[in-house]
C-alpha cells in the first residue's frame, strides 16, 4: 500500500510539474514579452499599430503590415494556437526559428512560417531558411526553381485539404519544433512535417499580413519528443 500512494504522489508531481512548464506566451491583458516591428511605423507617427488586445484575445488587424515578435528565443517546443478570421478571410501565419528582422521583402523576418492563410493553413513558407518534406518536388514544385530568397519557389505545401474549420470558428493549432524538425496539426489533422530544417530555435512571430485573426490561446511547452498524433 505504502508503494502504491508513494507511485500515485509520484504521478500527481509529474503531472504538476509539466502543467507548470507550459507558459503562456499572451496574458490577455496586453503585449508584454512581445515587440512590434512594422515597416510602416518607422517614419509614420500616425500609423496604427496593428497588433492589439480586444475581449482579452491577441488581435492582428491586418493592417499595417508587419510582425509581432516574441522577445525571447526558443527551441524544442509545443505551440498551441487556437485563431480564427472573425470577419473576411485572408492571410496570417506564425513564423518559428524567427531572428534577422527584415530579411525578405524588407518585411519578414528570417524564419520558417506555418501558414494560416485561409484555405492554405498548414503549408509552410521558408522565409531566408529552409525545410524538407516527403515528396518535395511535388509539395515544393521543380527543384531548379527552390529557393529562399524573393522570385524563388519558398511554399512547400499541406499534407491535406479540408482541416480548417468554417470561418468565424475558431481553428486548432499544433506546432511542435525539435532540433531541426517541425510537425503541424490543424484540428486533429497532421498538415505539415518538414526536417532538417536551416535552423533549431528562434523567436516566434504573428504576422499582420491583410486580415484581422483573433488569437485567444498562445501557448508553449517544452518537449524532448515529437508526438505521433496530436497532443491534448
Amino acid at each position: 500500500m505504502k508503494s502504491l500512494l508513494l507511485g500515485f504522489t509520484f504521478v500527481i508531481a509529474a503531472s504538476v510539474c509539466s502543467a507548470q512548464e507550459s507558459i503562456s506566451l499572451f496574458n490577455g491583458k496586453d503585449l508584454t514579452g512581445w515587440h512590434v516591428d512594422v515597416p510602416q511605423m518607422d517614419n509614420n507617427p500616425n500609423a496604427r499599430n496593428p497588433f492589439i488586445v480586444r475581449n482579452n484575445q491577441l488581435v492582428s488587424l491586418g493592417e499595417p503590415q508587419g510582425h509581432l515578435i516574441t522577445d525571447d528565443n526558443y527551441s524544442n517546443f509545443r505551440l498551441k494556437v487556437e485563431y480564427r478570421f472573425p470577419g473576411k478571410p485572408g492571410n496570417c501565419g506564425v513564423l518559428v526559428f524567427a531572428s534577422t528582422p527584415r530579411s525578405l521583402y524588407d518585411m519578414f523576418p528570417k524564419s520558417i512560417e506555418v501558414q494560416m492563410m485561409h484555405e492554405n493553413a498548414g503549408d509552410f513558407w521558408c522565409i531566408v531558411e529552409d525545410i524538407t518534406v516527403d515528396n518535395m518536388e511535388e509539395k515544393r514544385g521543380p527543384k531548379a526553381d527552390w529557393g529562399i530568397t524573393e522570385g524563388k519557389l519558398r511554399r512547400i505545401k499541406k499534407l491535406t485539404d479540408g482541416s480548417e474549420n468554417p470561418l468565424g470558428e475558431w481553428n486548432y493549432m499544433t506546432i511542435e519544433c525539435l532540433d531541426n524538425e517541425i510537425k503541424v496539426w490543424l484540428n486533429g489533422d497532421l498538415v505539415n512535417h518538414g526536417y532538417n530544417a536551416t535552423a533549431n530555435s528562434g523567436q516566434i512571430a504573428i504576422q499582420a499580413e491583410g486580415a484581422e485573426v483573433e488569437f485567444r490561446k498562445v501557448m508553449l511547452t517544452p518537449i524532448k519528443e515529437l508526438s505521433d498524433s496530436e497532443p491534448q
